[in-house]
């Protein structure tokens, strides 16, 4: 992959988590901040259980140090940034999507080097460990960090849940694009092999994927998480980064062993798309996400629930209308939501109000003749 294909790869993946990010209503996020059990199951799976599963298919299976060590990248890596989109589509909660992409990505500047050492260090020579390109590693982390703090960032400075629409689709936009650019970039003549492989490589590559989402449904059931929490956790404990092991197979192989090695993020790749587009769709059917189960399959993955509920129930604006029976003369006045509370805003008193729209009119105003109590 030349330099400029991987920045185009960072650009995209970068507006995606920040378009993600800054969809979280930001009191919905301090609050998943404090959900240990969710975030606990979470950082569970993805530095402890996956890691060792992936260890246990390298031994059991025998598998090539190109297929082998590049599985154990991908199942020490930190959770991918499409889980949030995923969270999105679907409407999980996206707030702990992101919160649990986040702390576990920060976590990863740790771990996944931990991990990489002591399993591949356990499976195969040192010459293999030393050879890992842990620039790129870390390169991957560095960018989807500072996409979680440019969104967190934003969401909190604009404090509107108009804003957090437009960039959830931003975000979604972004996934799309990277999607589009990856598949455009990985149908390579190298990747010709990935449907040549034994039945060890796929049995091998998709397993961890498949205990992933069992294991975290399972978990979080036990823990009494809310529905959608749920749902956001077996995302989370399934997609992990292949990215990051794709940049480590391309410098670290050539020739065949590069094709059988760039095949282990592709497939994964493939097998978490399958299997999290079946998942989440029998979530939603059952009430397991914020999305009315008897909606439009294309509204429900357009419309984000979840900012659409926090506009309910925090409305950025509040228009006080005012009139007697006897007197004509409208006195309205606009209230904006800021972090201090409603204050008046000074911008609408110069703007034509919803109540002079209707007195010019002529129709009748909403609520008309009822006295506030």
């Amino acid at each position: 992959m030349s330099v400029a294909q991987e920045l185009g790869a960072h650009f995209l993946l970068f507006f995606l988590v920040f378009g993600m990010s800054a969809t979280v209503d930001i009191g919905h996020m301090k609050k998943q901040m404090r959900n240990r059990a969710a975030l606990g199951i979470g950082l569970f799976l993805q530095f402890i259980v996956l890691p060792f599963v992936g260890f246990l298919i390298v031994k059991i299976l025998n598998l090539s140090t190109p297929v082998g060590i590049t599985l154990l990248v991908v199942t020490s890596s930190p959770g991918g940034s499409y889980s949030n989109w995923w969270c999105s589509m679907f409407n999980a909660d996206l707030a702990l999507s992101v919160t649990m992409t986040g702390l576990s990505t920060l976590l990863s500047i740790f771990m996944l080097p931990l991990n990489l050492v002591i399993y591949s260090s356990s499976s195969y020579d040192s010459e293999v460990v030393q050879a890992l390109d842990w620039f790129a590693l870390i390169l991957s982390l560095v960018v989807v960090i500072g996409g979680i703090a440019a969104g967190i960032g934003c969401s909190a400075w604009q404090n509107s849940t108009r804003f957090n629409l437009l960039a959830n689709k931003a975000g979604n936009l972004a996934g799309i694009a990277l999607v589009i650019y990856s598949a455009l970039v990985s149908s390579t003549s190298e990747d010709a092999s990935l449907w040549s492989q034994d039945a060890k490589f796929y049995i091998g590559v998709a397993f961890p994927a498949v205990i992933g989402v069992t294991l975290a449904t399972y978990l979080a059931t036990k823990a009494q998480l809310e529905k959608p929490e749920r749902v956001s956790v077996a995302v989370e404990g399934c997609y992990q980064n292949t990215g990051i092991a794709t940049s480590v197979a391309i410098t670290m192989f050539t020739g065949s062993d590069l094709a059988a090695a760039v095949g282990v993020p592709l497939y994964y790749g493939i097998v978490e798309a399958t299997l999290l587009a079946f998942y989440c769709l029998f979530c939603w059917k059952i009430g397991w996400t914020k999305a009315p189960a008897n909606e439009n399959i294309c509204v429900v993955i357009a419309t984000s629930y979840e900012v659409e509920k926090a506009r309910l129930e925090s409305p950025n604006a509040i228009e006080v209308v005012a009139n007697t029976k006897d007197d004509q003369d409208i006195e309205n006045m606009v209230f904006t939501q800021t972090q201090d509370g409603y204050k008046v805003d000074e911008h609408a008193l110069t703007e034509t109000t919803n109540a002079e729209r209707i007195a010019d009119s002529g129709e009748s105003i909403p609520a008309e003749g009822k006295e506030l109590t």
